[in-house]
């Protein structure tokens, strides 16, 4: 098997995300080799003048499909964790008696500042490479302004407080580990992580109530958008460069990616080979694959690719509307796409004669949905089903 990453990936997230698939890969056929194919050094984009077209680079160093409001809160709670905690500090304070010479409000914000993690918790954000964003986390929240804030507004059960926190923690945990090139979980583990700490800290699941769970959900992307502008250069650096300047690179001068996908599976062992690609890999692999025969290549997985919609809108580069893939072309292709990631095409109808597409959801926003795949479960077990 050959695994292809997609647009955007460079040395330290092309690491991690590989480890995750060979480990998957491995599970699912213990006894195939696995090679990878990096390109991000060699066929990727790069500021050839340090970012003079990008406007405040220096300065800044960056028909809507309707969405869950949960999937729209968590894409703000990713750039701003205390984004809840700030609209619960937002209500009344509570005017409550004193216990043992301290309110409620005190009893609350020395519970979560004090708060250290169960055994259980450790051990879950550890088993996901998490447990120094973990520390990292709860040392943001805990010194949060925001947290103070919320707290003077708690009754003296505190349960949206709690959870808010615990929404607060997971949230700055797993955009840190983001941030430094891991791949995000799906929203399932995501979840999981944060019903352990809700445990912990006895939230029981509860979540923000009426006004104050719409407060949070309408702004979301309008958040989203004045982040986007204070931080344009670094977006430039961190998205756009990697991973438009990919595609925007590909679409000009592609050979040199075909090329290093096609010596990638001429050194892999084995008779058959199968591919399995993300992204813009998903792209080049398709054109690769219809401008040359590759013998051993008897089937193509593509995850969150943008191949079919290349063709569609006459941009794919080995293949022009009406005509299709030719005999040589794989018979086998599976396309797997979720409908949050923005950058992810179905196939089947596009291509009838070769590709089958599975939906899966990796219940995260865009962005966070496009790397999200690998650690879901559910795209291990279609690729399981369809290797058969």
């Amino acid at each position: 098997m050959v695994f292809v990453h997609g647009t955007g990936v460079r040395e330290k997230s092309y690491d991690r995300t590989f480890a995750t698939v060979r480990t998957e890969l491995a599970r699912l056929r213990p006894t195939v080799g696995i090679r990878g194919c990096f390109w991000g050094r060699e066929a990727g984009a790069g500021l050839a003048l340090d970012g003079a077209s990008i406007p405040e680079y220096t300065e800044s160093r960056g028909g809507r499909r309707p969405e869950d409001e949960d999937i729209a809160v968590w894409g703000v709670l990713y750039r701003d964790p205390g984004y809840e905690l700030r609209l619960l500090g937002l209500r009344p304070a509570v005017v409550s008696g004193l216990d043992r010479g301290r309110s409620s409000a005190q009893k609350l914000l020395d519970e979560l500042t004090g708060y250290i993690p169960s055994t259980q918790v450790r051990d879950a954000f550890a088993a996901h490479g998490l447990s120094d964003a973990l520390d990292r986390a709860l040392r943001r929240v805990t010194e949060s302004p925001e947290l103070r804030d919320a707290a003077v507004t708690a009754d003296a059960d505190g349960y949206e407080h709690r959870h808010a926190f615990a929404r607060a923690v997971v949230a700055a945990a797993l955009a840190d580990a983001v941030d430094a090139g891991a791949d995000a979980p799906d929203g399932l583990r995501r979840d999981a992580l944060l019903t352990l700490i809700g445990a912990d800290l006895h939230s029981q699941g509860r979540t923000l109530a009426g006004t104050v769970a719409k407060a949070a959900a309408a702004p979301a992307l309008l958040a989203l958008t004045r982040h986007a502008r204070r931080r344009r250069g670094a977006h430039s650096d961190g998205l756009l460069v990697p991973a438009v300047g990919d595609i925007l690179r590909y679409q000009a001068r592609g050979l040199a990616l075909r090329r290093l996908i096609k010596r990638t599976i001429e050194h892999a062992p084995g008779d058959a080979v199968t591919v399995i690609a993300h992204s813009l890999g998903g792209v080049a692999c398709v054109d690769l694959m219809v401008e040359e025969r590759i013998d051993r290549v008897d089937q193509l997985i593509t995850v969150g690719s943008q191949a079919p919609f290349f063709y569609e809108t006459g941009a794919l580069v080995s293949l022009e509307h009406p005509r299709q893939p030719p005999a040589h072309f794989p018979r086998r292709w599976l396309n797997l796409y979720d409908p949050r990631d923005l950058l992810s095409f179905r196939a089947a109808q596009v291509f009838p004669a070769v590709a089958t597409d599975h939906e899966v959801d990796n219940r995260q926003p865009f962005p966070f949905a496009h790397s999200a795949y690998w650690g879901n479960r559910e795209v291990w077990d279609a690729i399981g089903t369809w290797l058969g």
